[in-house]
Parts: C-alpha cells; structure tokens; sequence
C-alpha cells in the first residue's frame, strides 16, 4: 500500500506551492499558504506553550497534554475561494517528511489514545471540536479551522499535500485536485 501512496503522491501536480511564509510580529508565529483551482489552504503554527495552556485548560491531564504538545501542531484553514461547491477528505491528505509520506492522524485514532489514556469524557469532546474536519463539503465562501497535527521534531520541516473535489450539485460528479505547501517548519519549544 506504501508503494501506491508513493506512486500517486508522483504523479499528482504540484499546484499551488507556497511561498515564503509571513511571520507573525508578535507571536514570531509562521503562516503558509495556498491558493488555487478555487481553495486556499492555510498553516500557522501553534507553540507547545499555547498546546498546553489550552488544552490544560479544558481538562487534560498534564501527561496527555504533554503528549499532543510533542506533536507538530498547526492552525489550519479552509476557503473555497471559488464559485462551485468543493469537498475534502482529511484521510487523503499526506505529509512528506524525510522521504516518506505519511496520512495525516484523524480524530479517531486520537480518540482511541485519549481513551486509552484515560482522558475524561468532557476533554475528549472539547478536543474533538478543536480538531479540522475528517471531511467537510464547503459552497463558494465558505470555510472552517480547526487544528491538525504532524509527526516531525520541533523545528523540522514538511510538504502538505492537500486534495480536494469540486462538485457539481451537492454530493457528486467534479474533478479531484491536490497542491502543495513546500517546506512548512514545525514551531520549535521556544516559539
């Protein structure tokens, strides 16, 4: 199955590469971001320190926090900037780090180590609302935000290669198209 990941990840176009990322004044936060085929896809990076202050805040144990604070999280945010329905699937997202592309970690397998953890039921629910959708079909203007998160050391760097479909009515037909966020960088402890 690797293999055809691999190969797929070859053979789909590099629309939308980003550029240089703008820096937040303030917080010394990136952003990226990209634009094409009627998306914009957008990453800022989120601090360990803002992880833990909002996710301590809303019931987590230190240990569980800790845990989703050694992950690569971003702010990630969706438009359709265009002028016909789109729809994405998160699970047909994928990450380049180190030569490998990896799938993008879901709220269910998030929910399935919460559990395991032990995290109460009101945290699970607040972290589950803070999360990007798993799927989410947007009409022209529409957009949502939520956090994902990447298995890359604090300061390393990633592609995102983001799919999504047009629609042609609610629910069918269109075209499936993907672009690229090139050389996203983790935000490192001291951010």
């Amino acid at each position: 199955m690797r293999l055809i990941t691999l190969t797929l990840l070859a053979t789909w176009p590099l629309a939308a590469l980003a550029s240089d990322p703008s820096i937040d004044p303030e917080t010394g936060l990136a952003t990226w971001q990209a634009e094409t085929r009627g998306i914009q896809v957008r990453l800022t990076q989120i601090s360990p320190d803002q992880i833990r202050g909002f996710y301590l805040a809303r019931g987590f144990s230190p240990e569980a926090t800790e845990r989703y604070a050694r992950e690569c999280v971003f702010m990630t945010v969706v438009r359709n900037i265009g002028d016909t329905p789109i729809r994405h699937r998160l699970a047909d997202w994928r990450y380049l780090h180190a030569g490998q592309a990896h799938a993008i970690r879901g709220k269910t397998e998030w929910e399935r180590l919460w559990q395991k953890q032990g995290v109460a039921e009101p945290a699970r629910i607040a972290f589950n609302w803070a999360q990007f959708p798993a799927t989410q079909t947007f009409a022209p203007g529409d957009w949502n935000q939520g956090m994902t998160t990447y298995s890359v050391p604090r300061g390393g760097q990633f592609d995102l290669r983001f799919v999504w479909r047009t629609l042609k009515g609610i629910n069918a037909g269109g075209k499936t198209y993907s672009g690229t966020l090139e050389q996203v960088r983790c935000a490192d402890e001291t951010s």
